[in-house]
């Protein structure tokens, strides 16, 4: 059995279309089977409510007297983009302001529209025979714009990574604050109600089909910026009419340490056509699976610690390496939940009717990461691989000797198998002076949290490490943990001299 979309448009405007949301698609599944289903249901309502950064809108402001044609823009201290023409802007919702006395950004400006709240416009120019004035400031509301169009270059994901932090200090980053040594992990996404995971093979969401955005009626423009569904992370590109949004659906938030980014609830109906729909949209949590990463590692390619489904995470804690390790989402279910049931509304009353994509978007795509046409320098290119080093058990008199003698800042301390265990420094060996002969070999004074890089780190994160750490010197080690080199500042001062390039 398979059903139109006609058929099921009809319905909609006729009032007997059946309508549920993809949190209810499964136990029906299980109860009338996916034929029974079929028959049954004619529209699943999906809905997801998140951190979506890569969101922004188009402004018209309409012209001036005498007009302006506006270079820089500003909206609240946040500037836009004005390169598009002359009372035209792009604000962008990670945008931050240009004072510096708070975390305000595009965000901001954009909640403040949609909730009916007053925005300074402030633009500049130099000023042309047709457009001869120079500046402009003035207050405006969302109403006093010709449009303000909502266009989101990537939202959506089909499914994130969860996020964890292997090293020994909290990090800041856009999957929120990560506890040091995996004390905590931090995943986005609704699960079940996901709209991508409700149709991994984008057989019926594309270019031109109407969905929630904000709470107003949008569109799917096509595939979203880092679009990759091949390897499970698909994104939709979308838009709608601001001036219709609700504040519910569209908040500014700021994740600590990382910046400012925009929460928004977005929904797609599915049109029930036949069963490979109907098993796509019974989909449950425990189906959907990710890995969770480490992003104590400043690369690219995170490894990956685990992999654990969405049932595992919302069940507030998984076990990782052994040990029971708290979970909890950047996103909300509750929200996500109140998108799919408002969806369901628009649907039954007959204010939205489903349209099949005017183009299909890719479902085997893969993201291709940069390329990078300047060499990125690694440590093994500048590193000293002369290590002077010395072992925990020798006395500290022998340390103060090779340290004079080589005329170096800096001991690794190895154990018996030549394993790093600690480091000592100049510093170290003159406080062991004063204590009177108490503190008589190296291990008694050495620093044995060490931090330290590897010969393949890029240079540029080996410098944040001294920077951070205030040190002037980092043991390069091998997978072994054994010393290969060391890094100083001054070796970092030699390179900063000048980048190579291919």
């Amino acid at each position: 059995m398979e059903k139109s979309l006609d058929l099921i448009n009809a319905r909609i405007r006729d009032g007997t279309a059946r309508v549920v949301t993809a949190d209810e698609m499964p136990g029906i599944v299980d109860e009338l089977g996916e034929e029974g289903a079929l028959e049954e249901v004619d529209v699943v309502t999906t809905g997801t409510f998140g951190a979506m950064c890569s969101s922004g809108a188009f402004f018209n402001f309409g012209h001036a007297d005498p007009p302006i044609r506006m270079e820089r823009v500003w909206l609240n201290d946040v500037e836009a983009y004005g390169g598009i023409a002359a009372v035209d802007a792009y604000l962008g919702a990670t945008q931050e302001a240009d004072s510096q006395d708070r975390v305000y950004g595009g965000a901001h400006v954009l909640e403040e529209f949609v909730a009916g709240g007053t925005v300074e416009l402030r633009a500049t120019s130099h000023g042309t025979d047709c457009y001869p004035r120079r500046s402009i400031t003035t207050e405006l509301l969302l109403e006093d714009m010709n449009q303000a169009v909502m266009v989101n270059p990537r939202n959506s994901y089909q499914c994130y990574n969860a996020a964890t932090n292997t090293t020994d200090r909290t990090l800041y980053t856009y999957m929120g604050s990560l506890l040091p040594r995996c004390g905590n992990v931090s995943y986005s996404g609704a699960g079940t109600l996901s709209p991508l995971a409700n149709d991994p093979g984008f057989r019926v969401i594309g270019s031109g089909v109407p969905i929630f955005l904000a709470g107003a009626e949008g569109m799917v423009v096509g595939e979203g910026t880092q679009h990759s569904a091949g390897s499970g992370f698909g994104t939709l590109m979308v838009t709608g009419d601001m001036k219709q949004m609700r504040q519910e659906f569209l908040r500014a938030a700021v994740m600590n340490g990382y910046g400012v980014t925009l929460y928004i609830g977005v929904g797609v109906p599915i049109p029930v056509l036949d069963t490979g729909i109907v098993r796509s949209t019974a989909v449950r949590d425990e189906d959907i699976l990710t890995e969770v990463i480490d992003y104590g590692t400043p690369r690219r390619d995170r490894p990956s610690l685990a992999t654990v489904s969405y049932a595992d995470l919302k069940s507030g804690t998984i076990e990782l390496g052994g040990e029971t390790v708290r979970t909890s989402s950047l996103s909300s279910y509750r929200r996500a939940r109140a998108v799919a049931q408002e969806l369901k509304g628009w649907v039954e009353a007959g204010k939205m009717e489903l349209a099949l994509p005017t183009r299909r978007i890719d479902p085997t795509k893969r993201v291709k990461p940069m390329r990078e046409t300047a060499v990125s320098p690694r440590v093994r290119d500048i590193m000293n691989r002369q290590v002077i080093s010395i072992t925990e058990d020798e006395e500290v008199r022998v340390a103060a000797k090779r340290l004079l003698k080589d005329e170096t800042n800096h001991l690794p301390v190895l154990d018996g198998n030549g394993i790093l265990v600690g480091i000592i420094t100049t510093y170290d060996v003159s406080k062991a002076v004063v204590t009177d002969g108490r503190l008589r070999q190296v291990k008694d004074i050495m620093t044995r949290k060490v931090i330290k890089t590897t010969p393949d780190e890029p240079v540029d994160i080996a410098a944040q490490k001294l920077e951070r750490n205030n040190i002037s010197a980092l043991p390069v080690v091998d997978t072994t943990n054994r010393v290969v080199g060391i890094l100083s500042a001054i070796d970092l001062g030699k390179l900063f001299g000048g980048r190579r390039r291919r």
